[in-house]
């Protein structure tokens, strides 16, 4: 049985190139393939030709008019989930193409950690890859499926946005994670570094201080 594959289709470009070494890396990690075409007669192909389990769709991809490209990789059987990557201006018009229970949308710009989740999401109600439970580092825990988090056995209550800065903290353990994408998980839009440590401050009250290392000029770490 082949690997799940994810089609990225971007328009060729160095960030493109950037991005998808990345997720390619990232994705490795949960034994999935990525595959990057850069126009349109490429991913239909693909898509055809039956080699993707999801397709990354940017609207800004040379060829065919993106959105006929869209609705021909919907009509594809068996079904492809997409999840299409739009500029702001172009969201609005995008949403109506997308079939809800399937198809996922991001807008541009954003950061690749986030295309990481949402590939995650789709493949596991499109196929059943199996999702984490339990996130964490140390004596912090995150019960992903029941929103609970736990600090040294003890069931802690946090805010919706002090949740959200600890669940993107916890999915990269031991890793650096920057102002700008925790702003982006926490509020889904740019806002200030001091707000972000403002929050950051509270969730350390409650799971511990020791337990999230700043990283000046970058961002914060969950440390054990």
């Amino acid at each position: 049985m082949r690997p799940l594959t994810v089609l990225l289709a971007l328009p060729p470009s160095a960030g493109s190139a950037s991005l998808g070494r990345g997720l390619r890396q990232d994705l490795a990690a949960e034994g999935l393939d990525l595959a990057v075409v850069a126009d349109g007669i490429e991913l239909l192909d693909a898509v055809r030709a039956g080699a993707a389990d999801l397709v990354v769709l940017d609207l800004e991809l040379p060829g065919p008019d993106p959105t006929v490209l869209l609705g021909a990789v919907q009509a594809e059987s068996p079904p492809t989930p997409v999840i299409a990557v739009v500029p702001r201006e172009r969201r609005a018009g995008v949403l109506g193409l997308l079939r809800g229970h399937r198809d996922d949308f991001l807008v541009r710009p954003f950061v690749p950690d986030e295309l990481a989740a949402r590939i995650r999401l789709r493949l596991r109600a499109a196929v059943g890859l199996p999702a984490p439970t339990v996130l964490g580092q140390g004596g912090v825990s995150v019960d992903v499926d029941s929103g609970q988090v736990f600090a040294d056995g003890r069931r802690i209550a946090l805010s919706p946005t002090e949740y959200a800065l600890l669940l993107a903290l916890a999915e990269r353990s031991g890793e650096v994670v920057t102002h700008d994408e925790l702003a982006h998980r926490a509020w889904s839009e740019p806002v200030s570094a001091n707000l972000v440590q403002v929050y950051i401050s509270y969730l350390r009250r409650k799971i511990g201080p020791e337990r999230i290392r700043t990283v000046r000029g970058t961002g914060y770490q969950l440390e054990g």
